[in-house]
């Protein structure tokens, strides 16, 4: 999958006209299943830029959701337009196309992605957004495995296979957190780029075939779901064994490495403190 074109047009993202009034910030929030919370987490984000000052849209990618979550969150439209889009796919595509689908819809220079879970927490992403623009880095990502960062509400199972997961990308990137879900990105380090896996972990994907020259990494506190339905599956554990196997033959035969200008945050001040 490549970052273009956008339409039938032709055109590449990279070759949109900015007019007055785009947003700062995308949001991409791909769904399955979610609509228990896809509301209340629409209403979220909202209220959350909306404190921060910043201007940004979410784009809702709903893969035919059999609960209906594409019809609620398509509900809410009215209410945030022009601010709010869903993407209607015909069927269960994968979390990395799904992603890339939103970032084809969405108009700011600044890309981001999160679950719809509350997992990653919508008050994250004005830190995340503050990081990108003070470190100037291309990609700042929300990471459980850097000082601060924490995993919450796993079994050890899935917090070893987690770890497991970092650590065998970790000759690929200096990142901690290779798999997270919630990060943010200059559109500029992605227009054009090949995306070969439609896999889980679009983060790594795009650390190893953008044009990421630098990276942040933000601590912030994972809390596993309490609604909803998980999008791992043993489907997508395996295509991550086959994305890191692309990845590194990419990295070794085509790609090259690549030095990469790491930042890592603080964790914030315990308020207790």
């Amino acid at each position: 999958m490549v970052l273009q074109p956008l339409r039938g047009d032709g055109r590449a993202v990279s070759e949109r006209p900015v007019h007055r009034g785009t947003p700062a910030l995308s949001l991409i929030v791909p769904t399955y299943n979610e609509r228990s919370r896809i509301a209340e987490l629409i209403d979220a984000v909202f209220l959350t830029l909306e404190r921060s000052g910043i201007d940004g849209e979410l784009v809702i990618v709903d893969d035919n959701s059999p609960d209906g979550t594409g019809t609620i969150a398509e509900e809410q439209v009215p209410r945030y337009a022009p601010r709010l889009a869903v993407v209607h796919r015909p069927g269960k595509q994968g979390l990395g196309s799904a992603v890339m689908a939103g970032f084809l819809v969405g108009q700011a220079p600044v890309l981001g992605v999160m679950d719809a879970d509350f997992s990653h927490p919508p008050e994250l992403v004005p830190r995340l957004l503050r990081v990108l623009d003070e470190t100037t880095v291309d990609l700042v990502i929300g990471s459980r495995y850097v000082r601060g960062g924490e995993a919450r509400n796993w079994p050890f199972g899935r917090l070893l296979m987690s770890k497991l997961a970092c650590l065998a990308a970790r000759p690929l990137t200096p990142v901690r957190d290779a798999t997270s879900g919630v990060f943010l990105v200059r559109r500029s380090a992605i227009d054009g780029v090949a995306i070969a896996s439609g896999g889980f972990k679009i983060c790594l994907e795009l650390l190893i075939r953008g044009r990421i020259a630098s990276v942040a990494e933000v601590p912030y506190v994972f809390t596993d779901r309490a609604a909803g339905q998980s999008k791992m599956n043993l489907r997508e554990a395996l295509g991550y064994l086959t994305q890191l196997r692309q990845l590194y033959a990419f990295q070794r035969f085509e790609g090259g490495r690549r030095e990469i200008r790491y930042v890592c945050c603080d964790p914030l001040p315990d308020p207790a403190g």
